[in-house]
């Protein structure tokens, strides 16, 4: 394993490194082509040995998996297909003997339609959970009670012809919105992060934190207003959702309230910590702001801003500087990658002759930013996005907008482990999405202890980052010059550090400012940069690490 941290206890979360796992797909222990709990447990080391600090668990809970366990019908239940309680507890026993923390998914905002509370829910206008979910009543012509649109395709409303009223929901309609205007619903939910906090997990991850509570009075969101300066994107282009300003449907004030709830229950525990997933287009970072901010609230926020097709140093910049204004006393979790978003090697590289180099960039740069970062399982490997077929596709959000969209299975994929095992080593039998050749060349084994592998890469980024506690959190500056580059300083504690990144396809220059004159290079991971005479000269997509003073 890496060596240590060196900001262990309550904050070991700040500037910490979170590796995502997408249960279905990482590791087949029984057999049915999907991964399992004990199948995360096999490969553990596999994480530990990457030097990362947490690993963020997609949702295993009880579901009909609509939704890929986004649609949770028991939160204080594993689904069968991933395993028992008992497994899921012996998964956190091994983590932590290992040095590993681990985060949940919590998806608060809505429940699947098979949950009992929704069930008794729409039995009745007058049941004891009558007012737990967001019922209206339709208008005089019978349509829905306002314009507000679902993220999966078409409005936000279904009609239950038992109450005869609409309900709401954000995502499919077989994920109904739990009504957090009700203080039982509240306390509910409060119940159930209790009862994972009494199994010793170490954090959560807040699905679409900002979904929480809606509009009381059910107002219609107004026309989005074009702004070509905008770095948030609520949804692809394809989707009319991103066509609305969503002042009503989401990101409402009461939102606050339950967060400090929320965070007074982990309080009580000790080195707890909470990441929320803001989804709020051009406003995304004001909502990271406010939901991390006073010490009373989230831990941490990621927003979609780095999740974009945009790799260049002009996106990057803009989007730390608009966090360092808006946040004040608040923290971001950056990442390029996830479940829900097109692998990032596929984003940003032009061709598959760069994967590799964007892949290695890639964890350089974030590996030295400020704030907290989080991994995506296979990133490590440089896995590109999978192409899949129609007929291969099970995300009701692909299926929904295909071809336009294609949705999200593409990196979703199994995780490739050996090469000459069938599926990839994933599983021995037909694996729930398929294991593409080209992931298959890419495999684990074939690149654990080679020099010069991506995998190899990371672990050696990440071990310098832990090696230079100013990277945890110290200031972060900008240096001005050439804008094609990213240019930038760490500092703390008399630690002063010295980055240039070109992410551009041809070399660059660039000059020291003149307080930096005493900079020399600094011993880090394939940064291929030289200095002479305070002029950095950087071959194309590459990197310089500098240090200021002995």
């Amino acid at each position: 394993m890496a060596a240590g941290r060196t900001n262990t206890g309550a904050d070991w979360w700040r500037g910490g490194v979170i590796y995502q796992v997408y249960p279905r797909s990482y590791q087949d222990t029984s057999g049915d082509g999907i991964g399992d709990l004990k199948g995360i447990t096999r490969r553990l080391d596999h994480i530990a040995s990457l030097g990362v600090d947490a690993i963020w668990l997609s949702p295993f809970f009880a579901s009909p998996m609509a939704d890929m366990g986004y649609d949770v019908s028991d939160y204080c239940d594993v689904d069968p297909m991933f395993g028992t309680l008992a497994d899921f507890d012996a998964l956190v026993e091994k983590a932590h003997e290992l040095g590993l923390k681990i985060i949940i998914d919590q998806v608060l905002s809505h429940s699947s339609d098979q949950h009992p509370w929704f069930k008794e829910s729409r039995s009745s206008r007058d049941n004891p959970k009558a007012d737990w979910y967001v019922w209206a009543d339709p208008k005089r012509d019978g349509t829905a009670p306002n314009n507000w649109l679902s993220i999966f395709g078409g409005p936000a409303w279904e009609w239950d012809g038992v109450r005869k009223q609409y309900y709401m929901h954000n995502f499919l309609a077989s994920q109904p919105d739990l009504n957090f205007h009700n203080p039982e619903v509240q306390e509910a939910l409060l119940e159930a992060v209790k009862f994972w906090l009494d199994r010793d997990v170490d954090g959560f991850r807040l699905d679409t934190v900002n979904f929480f509570v809606h509009d009381k009075h059910l107002r219609d969101n107004p026309p989005l207003e074009p702004d070509p300066d905008a770095v948030g994107l609520d949804a692809p282009d394809v989707n009319p959702y991103g066509m609305q300003n969503h002042l009503y449907d989401k990101t409402q004030p009461e939102n606050i309230d339950f967060l400090k709830r929320f965070r007074a229950l982990l309080d009580r525990y000790e080195g707890r910590t909470s990441v929320g997933e803001v989804g709020d287009g051009a406003r995304s970072l004001k909502t990271v702001a406010n939901y991390t901010s006073g010490g009373d609230k989230l831990h941490m926020c990621y927003t979609f801003d780095l999740l974009s097709p945009d790799f260049t140093a002009d996106h990057i910049r803009r989007c730390v500087i608009e966090f360092q204004k808006q946040v004040s006393d608040g923290w971001v979790c950056w990442a390029f990658s996830n479940h829900d978003v097109h692998r990032h090697v596929s984003r940003f590289a032009h061709n598959s002759a760069e994967y590799e180099t964007v892949a290695k960039l890639a964890i350089s740069i974030l590996a030295c930013l400020r704030g907290s970062i989080c991994l995506y399982q296979g990133e490590e490997l440089g896995l590109p996005e999978a192409e899949l077929s129609f007929e291969e596709l099970t995300d009701p959000y692909g299926i929904r907008f295909w071809p336009a969209f294609k949705g999200r299975d593409g990196c979703r994929t199994p995780m490739v482990w050996e090469r000459q095992q069938p599926n990839g080593g994933f599983s021995m039998a037909k694996p729930w999405l398929p294991v593409k050749p080209e992931h298959l060349a890419m495999a684990a084994d074939g690149q654990a202890g080679v020099e010069g592998s991506v995998m190899e890469h990371y672990r050696a980024v990440l071990a310098f980052r832990k090696s230079h506690a100013v990277l945890f959190d110290g200031d972060m500056m900008f240096l001005g010059g050439n804008a094609d580059l990213l240019a930038f300083t760490r500092e703390k504690d008399g630690e002063h550090l010295v980055f240039v990144f070109n992410l551009t396809r041809r070399p660059q220059d660039y000059a020291l400012p003149e307080h930096l004159a005493d900079c020399r290079p600094l011993d880090a991971p394939a940064m291929e940069g030289t200095l002479e005479n305070r002029v950095v000269s950087l071959p194309p997509m590459s990197g310089f690490a500098g240090k200021i003073g002995d």
